[in-house]
C-alpha cells in the first residue's frame, strides 16, 4: 500500500521466501527488491544469492537489493550486504525514509539503517589482522587508484557523505561523485558499502 501509493513506484510482485523471490524477480524485472532476511524455507540471503546470480547468467542487469532486519546490524545483514544487497533497514523504518531508500538505491545508491555505520565497521566478520605496513597493504590493494582517489576511498570507507568528503578536500561535491564513481568502477565495487567493507577487508584502516 505504501509503495503503490507513490505516483512514481509500483509494486510487480510479491513472495514468501527467497526461493519465490528469485522466480518472481525473473519474471518481473523490478528495479528494486526489498528483501525480508528472515523467511521460512530459503532465507532473503539465499534470495539475494540467487536473484543476482541468476540476473547475471541470464545476461539481465541486477535489481538493487535492501534487506529489511529487526535488529540493527545483525551477521544476517551483513552477509546479505556481503552477498551483493545494497544495504539495510529496519523493519521499522518511518516510512518517509523507506520510500526515499528505495529511490536512493534506484539511483546507484546504498542505503544503511540511520546510526549504523559504527556498527557496521564494528561488526565486520572475518576480517584479517592488519598487517603491520599500513602503507604497503594500501599500495597492494589501491594499486590501480590515483592519489586523490586514495582520499576520496578513505573517506568513503569512514562513512563520510559526499558533502563531508567535499567540504574536507576542498572540491564540489560532483567532483566527489565522479572520483567515487572511478573508484567504484576500478575495484569492481557495486556502493560505498562494499568500500567500507573492502577497506576493512584489506586491513586499509585502524582497528575501532
Amino acid at each position: 500500500m505504501l509503495v503503490d501509493s507513490q505516483p512514481d513506484l509500483t509494486v510487480v510482485g510479491e513472495a514468501g521466501n527467497g526461493g519465490e523471490a528469485v522466480t518472481a524477480a525473473a519474471d518481473n524485472a523490478p528495479d528494486v527488491v526489498m528483501m525480508d532476511i528472515r523467511m521460512p524455507n530459503v532465507d532473503g540471503i539465499a534470495g539475494t544469492i540467487g536473484i543476482l546470480q541468476d540476473a547475471a547468467e541470464a545476461g539481465r542487469t541486477p535489481p538493487r537489493i535492501i534487506v529489511l532486519t529487526t535488529f540493527d546490524l545483525d551477521d544476517a545483514a551483513l552477509r546479505a550486504i556481503r552477498a551483493g544487497a545494497s544495504g539495510f533497514l529496519l523493519k521499522d523504518a518511518e516510512p518517509e525514509f523507506l520510500l526515499a531508500a528505495i529511490r536512493a538505491v534506484h539511483g546507484g545508491h546504498a542505503v544503511v539503517a540511520p546510526g549504523a555505520i559504527a556498527d557496521l565497521l564494528d561488526h565486520v566478520d572475518a576480517r584479517p589482522s592488519p598487517p603491520p605496513d599500513l602503507s604497503s597493504a594500501r599500495d597492494t590493494a589501491l594499486a590501480d587508484l590515483s592519489q586523490r582517489e586514495r582520499e576520496i576511498f578513505a573517506a568513503v570507507a569512514e562513512g563520510l557523505s559526499n558533502a563531508e568528503i567535499a567540504e574536507r578536500e576542498f572540491i564540489s561535491e560532483a567532483t566527489v561523485k565522479s572520483h567515487v564513481g572511478r573508484i567504484l568502477a576500478k575495484l569492481g565495487l557495486r556502493d560505498r558499502v562494499q568500500v567500507v567493507l573492502y577497506a576493512h577487508d584489506h586491513g586499509l584502516l585502524p582497528r575501532r
